[in-house]
């Protein structure tokens, strides 16, 4: 495990390229952060704790684009639940991100947050916001102290790779820049929601020199459904609250949680629906199609259901008896009437079934560049225990840029200050090494 720097908040082809890469490590050389997003930000602070001079490169106008969209409808920082519980949102990447949320996890979040001058407050779904839920002043206070502490900023600079010096190039308003950089932390972003900086350019890049990638994939995102013209033109943009959510995926356990989500022109997408994006974007990969299935009422048994039902066989309307007996109505009577017969549910005990477990075939998942994250990534095993690239020393890399994933909630962000703040450690654990070999 890497050392703690003194304090974690501080104020004040290939063999030619690795090659070159060791022959930059000259003392005066800035340290060099590409990309401008929390990890980016929280390296670029670990480093500059040390003294280094560290600049920070970042192809948009601004920093922290996707950050401030995030927290537009309230800054979702971490979670507070149990860690054992937190831990395991992060799926089959566990392992290797676990220690790093042991030493900076969800209470060490909130403690960089009140550094900065912002108490924070646990929401009733046990969601960690600052107080005032704002991301803008929170991100201004952030760079003011980084600039204090020594940190330079370079906007508009799109990273291009490196030349045959082994410096890096910048696409910039004034033409071609090259740098010379003693060691780079490289925090790009994954695929999704690229007009906020993450384009996935950099997959290419990384590849030409050998580092291993797994394919970035949406996470996080809406899925197609095959909407009848009637059902889209009525519902879209509709909310459908208070329903539970089952889907069973090879091999992982059932998924079986309650929440809302709504409904799109092309399909569907909200908290509960992100929930289950991961398992149901992996089973249509493997298997071409999936269904969900959603417990209409959950507050009746279908027992009860079924009584109440009985009122199907009087004079009434269909929608009368639903509304009236059971409170079905709106979009989640239209969902009903999407997908169940229409025969069945003038029997009571079909209808029942049809009520508690209505399957909703899905078609696909919607395209990466809408989604909030993105899956996939460089591959932890292209990197030693420092986060460093093992084909480029003196290359780390942090953040959603490599092969992780997880849901909303504060997990996402967590997950990329942690892996910004072990490439930081790991930079300086590097130069220290390099400069003792000197």
């Amino acid at each position: 495990m890497l050392e703690n720097p003194p304090n974690a908040f501080c104020h004040n082809k290939i063999r030619s390229s690795v090659k070159n890469h060791l022959e930059n490590l000259t003392q005066n050389k800035p340290v060099a952060v590409i990309g401008a997003g929390p990890a980016g930000l929280m390296a670029a602070g670990v480093i500059a704790c040390r003294g280094f001079p560290v600049e920070v490169f970042e192809a948009k106008p601004s920093a922290g684009r996707k950050f401030l969209v995030a927290g537009k409808g309230g800054l979702n920082l971490t979670h507070s639940e149990p860690l054992e519980a937190f831990l395991s949102r992060y799926g089959g990447r566990r392992p290797q991100l676990e220690p790093l949320l042991r030493t900076f996890g969800p209470q060490e979040m909130r403690q960089w947050a009140e550094q900065l001058g912002f108490e924070t407050f646990v929401g009733s779904s046990g969601r960690v916001f600052p107080v005032g839920l704002k991301a803008a002043p929170l991100l201004r206070a952030w760079l003011q102290q980084l600039m204090a502490s020594g940190v330079t900023f370079h906007f508009r600079h799109r990273w291009l790779g490196w030349n045959t010096q082994g410096e890096l190039r910048f696409d910039t308003p004034q033409g071609e820049r090259n740098v010379a950089a003693k060691a780079v932390v490289l925090a790009l972003g994954g695929g999704s929601r690229p007009e906020l900086g993450s384009t996935g350019e950099w997959v290419r890049l990384l590849e030409e020199r050998g580092v291993e990638v797994a394919p970035l994939r949406p996470a996080n995102c809406g899925f197609n459904v095959a909407w009848s013209e009637h059902f889209r033109s009525r519902f879209a943009g509709h909310p459908v609250k208070n329903v539970i959510l089952s889907f069973t995926a090879p091999e992982q356990p059932p998924f079986h949680r309650q929440g809302e989500f709504v409904i799109t022109e092309t399909g569907i997408e909200g908290s509960l629906i992100y929930a289950v994006a991961a398992p149901l974007r992996d089973t249509l990969e493997a298997r071409g199609q999936a269904s969900i299935y959603l417990d209409l009422v959950p507050g009746y048994s279908e027992r009860e259901l079924k009584a109440r039902l009985q009122l199907l066989h009087s004079s009434r309307s269909l929608s009368s008896v639903l509304e009236k007996t059971i409170r079905l109505k709106g979009v989640k009577a239209g969902l009903l009437r999407e997908f169940a017969p229409r025969q069945d549910l003038r029997d009571p005990k079909l209808a029942a079934r049809w009520i508690k477990n209505l399957p909703v075939p899905i078609l696909s998942p919607r395209p990466i560049e809408e989604a909030i994250s993105s899956a996939g990534g460089v591959r932890f095993e292209a990197l030693d225990e420092r986060f460093m690239l093992k084909n480029l020393p003196g290359v780390f890399c942090a953040g959603e840029m490599l092969d992780w994933e997880a849901p909303t909630g504060g997990y996402l962000l967590t997950g990329c200050f942690a892996t910004g703040r072990a490439a930081g450690l790991g930079l300086l654990s590097w130069l220290d090494e390099t400069r003792a070999q000197d």
